[in-house]
């Protein structure tokens, strides 16, 4: 498979810069791509279309504040740092995304703040792509750094400042260590998740911190070539034993976002949900065969992504692309502000395989 078969055109009027006033009011396409049927609702709607005994998993990871701009103290020069994750064992010690990279290297000290706010950084070692390795000398942690003087790391396809800080978190957002939002989750409200649980739908929650990944193209030209960057996950013993259930049961168990789904297809694997943690690199595209996730909500996504790629799996690539298609026609709003599509059944794609 090569990555230029998941293209499609985009204009760039439907990259939504900025959330609705209310979550729960953007538009949703409703996908069965078994029988090739799609309906159009506002997301509200999804309370009609799950039914009691479905199963909804969320990921409930937080996002970090964590684009720092950082000078250097004998030049004045301007870094931007991004916080990735931190390094084990080494105390304070954060890998970084560092723009410009080159300005960077080993034993460079670098300024984050003002006056008695003022934080030193040392960088202490390099990393490919762009990655340094960087100790933040104070007796605050790292994350406090960055709550204190960070800013939303948005994706670079928004131009527009975020009035909202909140508006990039989900209502159920609780574990910190996201350095971009599990955005399908962000069209829940406290009042439609009441709504769900009234009616029966079971409501649970895994974990996966997503990572520097989600910033970077795809850079090669077969999709098999391609190495996701790991994150890492957990699956709690409650939320096993939930999902678990419901399969036994044949009730459906539905992914809210690609994050949680590929949790649940990491954790998964034998065909029965582990409760567990660790580091994951699980990359789902056409071929991959599924497990545990029988429905998904999502956003829309890039063209030739990783993200796309999995929605190709799901539906196949020739329908996923004609369901875009149908989307952009009707001006739907895409990428991570945008509308939202509920994808009800995953369909048999051909050539399913064992990954």
């Amino acid at each position: 498979m090569r990555v230029e078969d998941f293209d499609y055109e985009l204009p760039e009027r439907l990259i939504a810069q900025q959330p609705l006033p209310e979550r729960d009011q953007s538009r949703l396409l409703v996908v069965d791509p078994v029988d090739r049927v799609v309906r159009h609702r506002i997301f509200a709607d999804i309370v009609e279309e799950l039914n009691p005994g479905d199963v909804l998993v969320m990921n409930d990871s937080r996002v970090l504040p964590a684009r720092l701009h950082a000078a250097k103290p004998d030049t004045g020069g301007h870094v931007e740092l991004l916080l990735v994750r931190p390094v084990e064992g080494q105390p304070n010690t954060w890998q970084c995304l560092a723009r410009p990279a080159k300005r960077v290297r080993t034993g460079h000290r670098l300024l984050v703040g003002e006056n008695d706010g003022r934080v030193e950084l040392e960088v202490v070692g390099e990393e490919d792509e762009g990655i340094r390795l960087v100790r933040f000398h104070t007796d605050e942690s790292v994350i406090d750094v960055a709550n204190r003087l960070g800013e939303m790391p948005l994706p670079p396809y928004i131009h527009e400042k975020l009035e909202d800080q909140e508006r990039y978190q989900t209502v159920y957002a609780k574990r910190v260590g996201s350095v971009a939002a599990p955005t399908a989750g962000l069209h829940f409200t406290e009042r439609l998740l009441h709504k769900l649980q009234e009616k029966g739908v079971e409501l649970c929650h895994v974990t996966l911190h997503v990572g520097i990944g989600t910033f970077r193209p795809v850079q090669v030209e077969n999709v098999e070539e391609h190495h996701m960057h790991s994150e890492w996950y957990e699956v709690s013993p409650e939320t096993a034993e939930t999902v678990n259930r419901a399969k036994s049961e044949g009730r459906p168990v539905i992914a809210v976002g690609t994050t949680a789904l590929r949790t649940l297809e990491a954790a998964g694997q034998s065909g029965v949900l582990e409760a567990k943690q660790g580091e994951t690199d699980i990359f789902i595209y056409p071929g991959f065969k599924f497990h545990i996730m029988d429905g998904l909500i999502t956003n829309f996504h890039l063209p030739k992504s990783t993200l796309f790629m999995l929605v190709c799996a799901i539906m196949g690539t020739d329908y996923a692309k004609a369901v875009y298609r149908e989307a952009v026609e009707r001006s739907y709003r895409f990428f991570s502000f945008g509308d939202a599509m509920f994808i009800k059944r995953r369909a048999e794609v051909a050539g399913a395989r064992e990954v």
